[in-house]
This record gives C-alpha cells, sequence and structure tokens, in this order.
C-alpha cells in the first residue's frame, strides 16, 4: 500500500479491489429478505449495454455536422476571408459560468456543498442513466462507492474510459449485486497482478536509496577505471605478465558494484543484509500520530484522497543534503524471499563480473610489454 500511494501513485487499485472482496462476501454472506431486489447483472446485460452505447456513438457521428457547417457564419469564417475590422484583440470576453480549468463556478460549489446522494445522481444523469431504485440493498454503500471511486471528481477516482464507467454505472442503476462490478474488478485486478505487483517487486530488490544507488553506480565506474589505468601503466612497464593481473581485483569488485547498481542494489548494505529506511519513514517517531492516521486511512474504504504532499516529510527529505542521504538511516531486511532474490541477483553481478574481468585481464596478459619504464 505504501509503494502505491507514494510510488505509484496508484492506491486507488488496491483500496477498491479490497473493498470490493470485501463487499462481495458481505453480500452472499447476508440473510434478508430484499436481497431479492437486487438481481445478478449477467454478461449478456453487459454485452447488450456495450452495443447499445457504441451503436449511439455511432448514432451521433453521424448525425454530427460538419466542420464547415458549424463556423459557417461566425467570427472564426470571417477571420479566415479577410472580412473582420475593428476588433481589439485585447479584449477580454465577458465572464462565463466556467472557470478557466474548465469546471463550473456553479456546479463546482453545488459539488462541495451536496450530499453523496445528490453526487451519485449526478453521476448517473451524466452518463445517461436512470436513477436506480434506493429500496435495494446495500445501495447506500454503493452511493458511497460511486462518490469515492467512479465520480468524474472523486478522491479516489479509479482510471476507468468513459465507456467502462458508463457500463458500470448502468449495471449500478440496475442492482447493488457484486456481479455489477465484474469487468471493472478483472481490469484492476489484472493491473495489479500484472503491473502494480511486478513493478512493486522490482521496487523492493532496490536496498538503497536513490542517492545511495548513484554513489554505487559512480564507485563502480571510478573502481574499472582506476584497475584498468593501472593495467595498462603495468602492461606499458618492465613489470612481468604476472603482475598486470593484479587489477583484475579491482575490476572484479567495480563490475560487480556497476552491476548491482543496475538493479538498484548496493553490495555494502547487500553485505549487511540491510536497506535504507523510506523516506515516509525516517520521519515517522516526530510525527507518529500524524503517520499512523494517515497509514490507516490508505486502508479506510471510503476514506479521503491518496494525497501527500502536505505531509511534514515531504518538506524534510527535500531539505536533506546528499550526504545525508546516502548514509540514512538503515534496517534489517526481514523478508527471507526478498533477501533470498537479493542473493541471486549479487551471484549473478559476481559471476558477470569474473567473466568481465577475466577476458579484460586475458586481453592486457597477452599484450607484449612495453618496457618503457
Amino acid at each position: 500500500m505504501n509503494y502505491l500511494v507514494y510510488i505509484e501513485h496508484s492506491a486507488e487499485n488496491l483500496q477498491f479491489f479490497l473493498w470490493y472482496n470485501d463487499y462481495k462476501q458481505r453480500f452472499m454472506a447476508a440473510d434478508t429478505v430484499d436481497l431479492s431486489l437486487a438481481s445478478e447483472w449477467t454478461q449478456e446485460m453487459e454485452d447488450e449495454t456495450i452495443a447499445k452505447l457504441q451503436k449511439d456513438a455511432a448514432e451521433r457521428l453521424r448525425k454530427e455536422p460538419a466542420a464547415a457547417d458549424i463556423f459557417k457564419g461566425t467570427d472564426f469564417e470571417k477571420r479566415h476571408e479577410g472580412a473582420i475590422e475593428n476588433k481589439d484583440p485585447f479584449g477580454t470576453p465577458p465572464r462565463s459560468a466556467k472557470s478557466e480549468d474548465g469546471h463550473s463556478f456553479v456546479s463546482g460549489a453545488y459539488s462541495v456543498a451536496s450530499t453523496q446522494q445528490n453526487r451519485a445522481s449526478d453521476a448517473f444523469k451524466q452518463a445517461g442513466v436512470k436513477q436506480p431504485f434506493t429500496i435495494q440493498p446495500f445501495r447506500s454503500e454503493i452511493v458511497r462507492v460511486i462518490t469515492t471511486y467512479i465520480g468524474e471528481d472523486a478522491p479516489r477516482q479509479l482510471n476507468l474510459s468513459s465507456r467502462e464507467r458508463k457500463v458500470l454505472l448502468t449495471a449500478l442503476a440496475y442492482t447493488t449485486h457484486p456481479s455489477a462490478f465484474r469487468s471493472v474488478a478483472r481490469v484492476i485486478e489484472n493491473t495489479l497482478r500484472r503491473q502494480a505487483h511486478p513493478n512493486f517487486i522490482r521496487w523492493t530488490i532496490c536496498n538503497g536509496n536513490p542517492a545511495r544507488v548513484f554513489f554505487a553506480r559512480g564507485l563502480g565506474v571510478s573502481l574499472i577505471f582506476l584497475s584498468l589505468a593501472a593495467a595498462i601503466l603495468l602492461t606499458l612497464s618492465k613489470a612481468g605478465r604476472g603482475y598486470r593481473a593484479i587489477p583484475a581485483i579491482g575490476l572484479v569488485l567495480g563490475i560487480s558494484t556497476l552491476i548491482a547498481a543496475y538493479k538498484g542494489m548496493c553490495v555494502v548494505l547487500h553485505g549487511m543484509h540491510h536497506r535504507h529506511i523510506r523516506p515516509w519513514e525516517l520521519f515517522a517517531d516526530s510525527h507518529a500520530e500524524g503517520e499512523l492516521d494517515h497509514h490507516k486511512s490508505s486502508f479506510e474504504s471510503f476514506s479521503s484522497s491518496n494525497s501527500y504532499e502536505d505531509e511534514p516529510w515531504v518538506i524534510k527529505y527535500e531539505k536533506r543534503n546528499v550526504v545525508r542521504k546516502v548514509f540514512d538511516r538503515e534496517v534489517w531486511i526481514q523478508e527471507p524471499a526478498l533477501r533470498t532474490i537479493q542473493d541471486t541477483i549479487f551471484v549473478q553481478s559476481i559471476i558477470g563480473a569474473v567473466i568481465g574481468a577475466g577476458i579484460l585481464t586475458a586481453i592486457l596478459v597477452a599484450v607484449p610489454a612495453g618496457n618503457f619504464f
């Protein structure tokens, strides 16, 4: 959850998925008479709804006038013909009911003052869907879901296309049965499994913060160049061929450090099985209550948005100098599976470094001595 909130900025997917699974269990376990009012939303109903939306969209495109007809007789056409005269280019048009970002001042004030029921009704109206029956079971919770995850200005708005949103609202207007969320839940689950979770695994492999990883890369490159420089000097000197193999130690260290840093790992931290504390964890002691409240709210199904820009640690971490970031506080990696993955990457980097250093050393040893000094 912390990764989705602070790194990928898509925590609403997991929050909705957790709510959906809990809602499905509660709905199926409910034993009330009014459950018969919430019949199942079948796949055939969904297919019919999608086909109707496609037909309506095609009909609208067919009836829309051509672009030339839209601008006929307007100032745009006159300007194109050079017929506009005495127009003030700096004239300010009268203020309309919409703000610069396209949102209506009236609707904005209305949405703030309106209740969740009114906002859900607005969502149904915008989708061109009839208002649902309010006597269905769990209808109040569905209203909260619409205003939290589905509506246009929802605080945790899901990344749904216009068609997906209309199909979902059509299903929710018909029933409160969990089957209404079938397609959306499938899309969200695929996103979590195939995108968010693999990205999360790659992120957890990184045991150092960006400053430490950059430092490790610079250290690896420096070791490689210094070792190559030493090997070249030994080749140009009168020293025996065996001495040219000594810089291979530095090459192995440099190449392995560079390969591990490419994966986001610091070999020094890995040797101790440590990782850097995340930025939002660094100042948890001084703001323990606030951090705890935010952590709890991220697991609540109907809380506020997932924005964290106003949290105190953001500004404090930005003001932290680079040296302190490189040597930030460390903690022991407790997850055995994660340590196993990091061990595998470390072994792979060592094997790659030995092969690379062996090839370079073999070339330098085979070159005739320069005997310059």
